[in-house]
């Protein structure tokens, strides 16, 4: 992209940042500064350049995700190189192009409707039961005890969304899948996500040969359990996402090959983890650094009852304010990336076939046209309007909007809930009090550079 052609909507050129890698190393430090900044510098919109992965002209504003997600489909594709490539496999939804996303969606869709995750309900539960009582780690979370927020998190929605993914239940294989699965998404940490040259062999030591050993395990566990439901069709019913998928077709009457099988279950255990398990960090955080908030959820909760409908629990309004709040503030997915196939014009900003557009999530909630006090956590905003999705975009939008959106938001509300009722819960002392801790990538999503721990308290 040239950076001299582009013009944004006062006219003014968009020039990239120099020296280009001391904004890279900015960004990468802390992403949400390094946005604030450049908006208060530059204004909207301006262009960013990724090591590697080129440039791209960003907006934050409901007008820039207007224009971004009412773009033709047919101009729209996800940008290569892209990082998360060797994660997802270029047969994943999140990287497929033109039709083929379209028949993707179409099958993985209804996986996630809104009756068929209502069933994941009581294992979300007994899940973040299970956690508590240390059945996971034989270390109850009692008074006294410090607990890992982070450790916890990954732990609840890593068995989650295996369940929901496989069905799993035997005890033995869900540890197989549970530790294949942890090692996979710790083998591909920052610098292979961010570094795309060090993807190189070395005789066996380095990095990226670890990862993909990682990655050849889980699929080996992923290709035995496909044989074995091909095998025995009935074995589960469909009643997991393996199972329909398994009995989807296309509309031409064609069945998922193994390999966009195995990639697009790949997808959902690296979507469905880390994202939810990130935004259930900070909403602890949160929530324990705003007494009277807490306090208030707490009351909700109490009124609710120990024995409602998971499905209902999810519906409880404060608790879906404290959790939409969360997501404006932290989203787990911070930038959303658009490769176009032809002529665009962002927020005046003409661009042309081969360029790439960004949403900043993070800036578009926290624009001051459309949110007051936006650096305040204050969920009674979510009682007091309802937002256009051009405003709140957690999940990105328009037709490449995450397809499991709304199995993370029932996971989120039900496992936030499971825990405030079980547990009593303080700060460690570091996260108490100061600056929220910075954020940094996460395999697919970001999260808090350090692990947040809290006391146990007495009941």
């Amino acid at each position: 992209m040239s950076s001299t052609a582009r013009s944004g909507a006062a006219g003014t050129l968009l020039r990239e940042p120099r020296p280009m890698p001391l904004h890279a190393l900015a960004a990468a430090i802390d992403l949400r500064r390094y946005f604030d900044w450049r908006r208060g510098r530059d204004g909207d919109p301006f262009l960013m350049r990724f090591p590697a992965f080129g440039s791209a002209v960003f907006t934050g504003t409901a007008a820039g995700a207007r224009e971004m997600f009412r773009a033709p489909m047919e101009l729209l594709e996800p940008p290569l190189p892209n990082p998360i490539e060797p994660m997802v496999g270029p047969a994943s939804l999140i990287l497929a192009r033109g039709e083929q996303h379209r028949r993707q969606r179409a099958v993985l869709a209804p996986a996630f409707h809104r009756q068929r995750i209502s069933a994941y309900g009581s294992v979300i539960r007994d899940t973040a039961r299970d956690e508590v009582a240390g059945a996971r780690t034989g270390r109850a979370w009692r008074p006294g005890n410090r607990v890992d927020a982070r450790d916890a998190a990954r732990a609840m929605t890593l068995r989650v969304i295996l369940a929901a993914v496989f069905g799993i239940e035997d005890p033995r294989t869900l540890a197989e899948y549970t530790s294949a699965t942890a090692e996979f998404l710790a083998s591909f940490g920052g610098p292979l996500f961010l570094v795309p040259a060090l993807r190189r062999e070395m005789f066996g030591l380095s990095g990226w040969e670890r990862f993909l050993a990682a990655r050849d395990r889980l699929d080996a566990h992923i290709d035995t359990e496909i044989d074995r439901r091909r095998t025995h069709p009935g074995a589960r019913g469909g009643a997991d996402m393996l199972g329909l998928l398994l009995e989807t077709r296309y509309t031409d009457g064609s069945a998922l090959t193994d390999i966009e099988l195995r990639e697009q279950l790949r997808t959902l255990i690296v979507a469905g983890h880390e994202t939810t398990a990130t935004v259930l960090v900070w909403a602890l955080y949160r929530l324990h650094r705003e007494p009277a908030v807490l306090e208030r959820l707490r009351a909700e909760l109490a009124s609710a009852g120990t024995d409602i409908d998971p499905v209902e629990l999810a519906e409880l309004p404060y608790l879906d304010a404290v959790c939409q709040e969360t997501l404006r503030l932290h989203p787990p997915v911070p930038i959303v990336l658009r490769r176009l196939t032809g002529d665009f014009e962002l927020r005046g900003a003409p661009l042309v076939a081969g360029d790439t557009m960004g949403l900043s999530v993070q800036l578009l909630h926290s624009d001051p046209q459309v949110w007051n006090e936006p650096q305040r956590f204050r969920p009674e905003r979510f009682l007091e309007r309802r937002y256009s999705p051009f405003e709140f975009a957690p999940f990105g939008g328009g037709h490449r909007r995450c397809v499991g959106a709304a199995l993370a938001d029932y996971e989120l509300r039900i496992v936030l809930a499971t825990l405030l009722g079980s547990v009593r819960l303080r700060l460690s002392p570091r996260f108490a009090r100061g600056r929220a801790p910075w954020t940094v990538p996460h395999n697919i999503a970001t999260g808090p550079h350090a692990a947040i721990t809290f006391d146990v308290l007495e009941p």
